[in-house]
C-alpha cells in the first residue's frame, strides 16, 4: 500500500510541471493536534506566490476528487528553500559541492552540527568537507542535512 506522500506526489507532479516547476517533497504532518499536508516546489529562477498560489488550486481540486486522506488537514504550497532539506540520492547529486550543514543525532566531539562543503554520497553516507579535512557522516547517525547560506 503507497503511502498518502507517494499518492499526492503522483497527482501533484503533472501539475507542478505544468508551471513550470519541479516538485522538491511533499510532507504529511501532524503539528499541534492538526494535520498537515505540504508540497515543497522549485524553479529555476525561484518560486513566486503566484507560482504557489496557481499550482494550490488544481491540485486541491486533484485532492477532492481523489480522496487519498481521511479526515481534514491543512493542505500549503510553497517553495522548498533556500536551505532545503537534502534528503534524496538525487539531491546530493544536485548540489554536491554546495555549502551545507549536517545535524547528528548523537555528538560527535563535542558537536552535534557540521557545516562544511558536500563533497561526496556514498549509499547514505555523506562526507563534507571541515577546515579542509573530510569528515564521513554514516546514515544512521545523520538526522538531517540542509543546504547552508549565510546572509
Amino acid at each position: 500500500m503507497k503511502k498518502v506522500t507517494e499518492i499526492v506526489a503522483e497527482l501533484a507532479r503533472p501539475v507542478v510541471e505544468q508551471h513550470g516547476c519541479t516538485l522538491w517533497d511533499v510532507e504529511y504532518v501532524r503539528e499541534a493536534g492538526q494535520w498537515y499536508l505540504r508540497l515543497f516546489i522549485d524553479k529555476d529562477g525561484g518560486v513566486d506566490i503566484l507560482d504557489c498560489e496557481a499550482i494550490s488550486r488544481v491540485v486541491s481540486d486533484l485532492l477532492d476528487e481523489a480522496d487519498p486522506i481521511e479526515g481534514s488537514y491543512v493542505f500549503e504550497v510553497g517553495s522548498a528553500g533556500a536551505e532545503r532539506p537534502l534528503k534524496r540520492p538525487g539531491d546530493f547529486e544536485q548540489f554536491m559541492g554546495a555549502e551545507v550543514l549536517v545535524k547528528t543525532y548523537k555528538p560527535r566531539d563535542g558537536h552535534k552540527e557540521f557545516a562544511g562543503t558536500l563533497t561526496d554520497y556514498d549509499n547514505g553516507a555523506v562526507t563534507i568537507t571541515l577546515g579542509g579535512q573530510p569528515m564521513r557522516f554514516e546514515k544512521p547517525e545523520i538526522a538531517l542535512v540542509r543546504l547552508r547560506c549565510d546572509f
